[in-house]
């Protein structure tokens, strides 16, 4: 990758791809709209060139995580519809007007202050059904649609909700909240509904309402982790290797000499480390299989420790010739998914790919 030429490594945002995964999706939710979670620097790909993409394939409805987030968002896409998933931050509440931003509003006094700034402030409800994180306690909003006077005066666009074990499509947690969410839809019918994360999606047509809002499967994450990913890879991380070496038989490698070879063997030193957001538990361990990348074509494995720049590969097996020619090492793509990686680092795909350093050339394909 020519990203890497002066940054070491580079990471590939195929946009193209990315195109692909929300035509897939809208497709899985019929005629519900698909929307996109974005938040977090579009799960830390870019939220500008993400954000254009998924724009120009149709996606109108974007969730962020704070306000801040949201107006960086309002400058990109002006005709966007903004969701901020945080709720109301109560002392910005000239902000969120500022920047046409709509809050998930998830406490009954956050919707007083909503309310009195009258029909032409749009907003959403966020309800909690059983996941125990934000959102309005179940007597709270109560209270909410027993204060007719309040509820009166918010021009609420979206109910939503939040599905705690989507991905795991047999889980009891799953029908229990889908029969909650559809009792709360009853006593505010005129709302459109939002329940369906990335995995939601696929748990069926009773879970999509008006309105799903992926967002790792977007990225190419697999949001049914017991089947194969329908989804395409988006993100495509190579490191150059900056030095083959020869270790004997017997020698270590790497700080507190944690892997040593138990026959001669070729080293690759990439350029690549936990200060790029390659998780130091990808590090070498003597009971468990090794973390791999693949170079020419070939899975190796990560040995020793990852430091803060490099990494250090095993590549006695790939032959010589081939290694001349492979100037860098995939620890991202077409070979190596982020769940697999994840999987390794012992996290989720959400972390792995928003803890991807600044110090990549950064690509974008189209």
């Amino acid at each position: 990758m020519s990203g890497s030429s002066t940054h070491g490594a580079a990471l590939r945002i195929d946009l193209a791809a990315l195109r692909a995964n929300y035509r897939l999706l809208q497709k899985k939710a019929g005629k519900a709209h698909c929307a996109a979670a974005i938040k977090g620097n579009a799960y830390g790909l870019g939220v500008g060139p993400v954000a254009r993409a998924l724009w120009a394939e149709g996606c109108r409805k974007f969730y962020v995580a704070r306000p801040a987030e949201g107006a960086e968002l309002r400058s990109l896409l002006p005709r966007a519809t903004i969701t901020v998933l945080d709720g109301l931050y109560e002392a910005s509440v000239g902000f969120y007007l500022k920047h046409a931003l709509q809050p998930a509003l998830v406490t009954l006094d956050q919707a007083k202050t909503w309310a009195a700034l009258g029909q032409g402030a749009a907003c959403a409800l966020h309800v909690d059904t059983g996941i125990n994180r934000a959102g309005f306690e179940l007597a709270a909003f109560q209270s909410l649609l027993d204060n007719g006077k309040v509820l009166a005066r918010l021009n609420i666009r979206t109910l939503m909700s939040h599905l705690a074990c989507a991905d795991d499509a047999g889980h009891p947690m799953n029908a229990a909240q889908l029969q909650r969410f559809v009792a709360l839809r009853k006593r505010l019918p005129q709302e459109a509904g939002s329940f369906a994360n990335s995995s939601g999606i696929f748990l069926g047509k009773a879970y999509h309402f008006d309105e799903v809002r992926p967002g790792v499967a977007l990225y190419g994450g697999n949001p049914t982790p017991h089947a194969k990913n329908p989804m395409r890879p988006v993100v495509h991380l190579e490191a150059r290797i900056l030095q083959v070496r020869d270790v004997a038989n017997g020698e270590t490698v790497g700080y507190a000499a944690s892997w040593q070879a138990k026959r001669p063997s070729k080293i690759a030193i990439i350029a690549a480390g936990y200060a790029d957001g390659i998780a130091r538990r990808l590090s070498s361990s003597p009971i468990e299989k090794p973390a791999e990348v693949v170079i020419a074509r070939q899975r190796c494995p990560i040995v020793g420790r990852v430091s803060m720049d490099m990494m250090t590969i095993d590549v006695t097996d790939v032959p010589a010739g081939k290694l001349a020619r492979a100037t860098h090492a995939e620890l991202l793509g077409k070979h190596i998914s982020i769940d697999e990686m994840a999987g390794w680092a012992g996290t989720i795909s959400y972390e792995l790919l928003t803890h991807l350093g600044p110090r990549y050339g950064r690509l974008y394909s189209t």
